[in-house]
């Protein structure tokens, strides 16, 4: 039934905002996220320490910067949150440590910060725009991983055989130093048979150690996929923005060899950690994916 002639009628929606940094924001906020930080949190980091300068490592945590640490990232990441370093071991052992940026020392739980943290629980990125979990100030600079920097990490430590099994897991605190920042494109291209990095020329051994870990990666990934493990080739797609917010283009992320070496890394050492941690009776949060209706069942299952 049409409105009598003079009856009221609320005005129409505002359209959506042309400027995508902008609508970014506002979906991010209608679908219940925390876009900016409080005085609270930003008062709680402008009173944190800055890193002191080389020094003794503190008590309970061990000093492990003379090793050739490396981090593989994005070219502009300076939120360098993981470092590895590789070595050869007795019996075709290998040695491999990721160290984890320590944000726990710095944001004690129930702090403004850490409350700020859970409330989102993650970053949150759009395309355009990123809404951090944590502070700038903390992720890319106080507990970033940055070349030369000492940081105070997480190591996870595993003893892999020639099979790619780990046969040993260890986790404990150390203090670092990242030698190298390298990125992805340029190991990727490298290990493909292309132009040799230029941090290679001024880090002596960094080379080899790529190397190892490139060597390592590969038989974690065999070993994965003799298990079961499917590798799905999938598009990263971002939309390049002008000053004013407007899509002028679209860039392609494609996966490398120096991407698959990180990956295979993490996975390993997230799987060693759930066993780690289940082996201690410690709770701890996984993410659980069921078994899609029409996967057809195993040979041995039929």
């Amino acid at each position: 039934m049409a409105n009598p002639p003079n009856a009221a009628s609320s005005p129409p929606p505002p359209p959506p905002s042309a400027d995508l940094h902008a609508r970014a924001r506002e979906i991010a906020t209608e679908n219940g996220f925390v876009t900016d930080f409080s005085a609270e949190v930003e008062a709680e980091v402008a009173e944190l320490a800055r890193p002191t300068g080389a020094g003794a490592a503190p008590d309970g945590v061990r000093d492990l910067r003379p090793m050739l640490w490396s981090s593989i990232d994005n070219r502009e990441s300076r939120d360098l949150d993981q470092i590895e370093f590789c070595e050869s071991l007795d019996g075709g052992l290998t040695r491999l440590r990721l160290g984890v940026a320590d944000v726990d020392r710095d944001v004690p739980k129930g702090s403004p910060i850490d409350l700020r943290a859970a409330a989102n629980t993650t970053s949150l990125y759009t395309g355009v725009e990123t809404f951090p979990m944590l502070p700038e100030a903390l992720s890319t600079d106080l507990t970033s991983l940055l070349e030369a920097a000492e940081r105070l990490v997480v190591v996870v430590d595993l003893v892999i055989d020639e099979a790619g099994d780990v046969k040993e897991v260890g986790a404990y605190r150390a203090l670092v130093v990242n030698h190298a920042k390298l990125t992805y494109e340029a190991v990727g291209m490298w290990l493909d048979g292309g132009a040799t990095p230029e941090e290679f020329s001024g880090v002596a051994g960094l080379e080899s150690q790529v190397r190892l870990q490139d060597d390592l990666a590969r038989r974690l990934r065999t070993r994965r996929q003799e298990h079961g493990a499917l590798d799905l080739e999938t598009i990263e797609a971002q939309p390049v923005t002008s000053a004013t917010g407007q899509v002028i283009d679209i860039a392609v992320t494609r996966k490398n060899r120096a991407r698959d070496l990180i990956e295979d890394f993490m996975i390993a050492a997230n799987v060693a950690m759930a066993k780690f941690l289940e082996e201690r009776r410690v709770p701890s949060i996984r993410r659980v994916v069921h078994v899609p209706k029409r996967w057809p069942p195993s040979p041995a299952a039929a």
